[in-house]
C-alpha cells in the first residue's frame, strides 16, 4: 500500500494534487459503488447543503449532489474495509509529513445526469479542523464524453480528472478551488475529509 500511499503524497507535493488511478482494488470500489445504489434505491440518499450547521446556503443553488454519510464505527464489510485503508494511509501521512491530522469523515455522493457542483473550496470559513481531501470515484466504464470532470484551478492552468472507478484524488482543503462539471449520466464518488481537530 505504501506505494499508492506515495502516489498521492507526492503527487500533491509536485502539483499540490495527488491522484492514484488503483487506491482500491477492483472488488471493493464495486462493492462501495453498490452500497450506494442500495441506498439510492432505498431513499436514503439526502440533498447536500453548502456550508456548516452554522452558514448555510439557504439558495442550495451551488450544488447539485445527494449524500449518505459514512460511519466511522460501520460494520458493513466495504465500508470497514475503505475506512481501515483511510486510516492506514492517515498514518502513513502523520509519520512521513508531520500533518497531525487526528480525524476524519467522509460520505458517499451522488450526482444525478445535468447536476454539478460549482467552483469552491472546502474550508468552512469559520471552522478551519479540514486540512486536505480525498475523493474516491465509483463510476464505471466512464468516457469523456460522459463529462463530469473535477475541475481544479491553478494559477496557470485548469486540471481535468475524468471520475472513473478506483482513481483518488488528494488535495488541500483550504486553498485547492474546484468544481464538479455537469455528466450526462449519474457520477458517484465517496468524498471527504482530512482533519485536525
Amino acid at each position: 500500500m505504501e506505494s499508492k500511499f506515495e502516489e498521492l503524497i507526492g503527487g500533491y507535493l509536485d502539483n499540490q494534487v495527488g491522484i492514484s488511478d488503483h487506491f482500491f482494488d477492483e472488488d471493493l470500489s464495486g462493492r462501495l459503488r453498490q452500497n450506494l445504489m442500495n441506498l439510492e434505491k432505498a431513499d436514503r440518499m439526502k440533498n447536500a447543503g453548502i456550508g456548516n450547521m452554522l452558514v448555510k446556503d439557504p439558495e442550495q443553488n451551488k450544488r447539485g449532489d445527494k449524500i449518505f454519510w459514512i460511519e466511522q464505527k460501520t460494520i458493513d464489510p466495504a465500508e470497514r474495509a475503505f475506512l481501515d485503508q483511510i486510516e492506514n494511509f492517515i498514518q502513513y501521512l502523520n509519520q512521513t509529513c508531520y500533518t497531525g491530522i487526528n480525524a476524519y469523515e467522509f460520505h458517499y455522493a451522488l450526482y444525478h445526469t445535468g447536476s454539478s457542483y460549482k467552483r469552491h473550496v472546502d474550508q468552512f470559513k469559520d471552522n478551519n479542523h479540514r486540512k486536505f481531501s480525498l475523493i474516491s470515484y465509483l463510476n464505471k466504464d466512464w468516457k469523456n464524453e460522459d463529462g463530469g470532470e473535477l475541475l481544479i484551478y491553478q494559477a496557470d492552468q485548469t486540471k481535468k480528472i475524468l471520475p472513473r472507478i478506483q482513481k483518488t484524488v488528494f488535495f488541500r482543503s483550504n486553498d485547492c478551488e474546484h468544481e464538479v462539471s455537469e455528466s450526462s449520466r449519474p457520477r458517484m464518488s465517496i468524498t471527504g475529509w482530512l482533519k485536525s481537530c
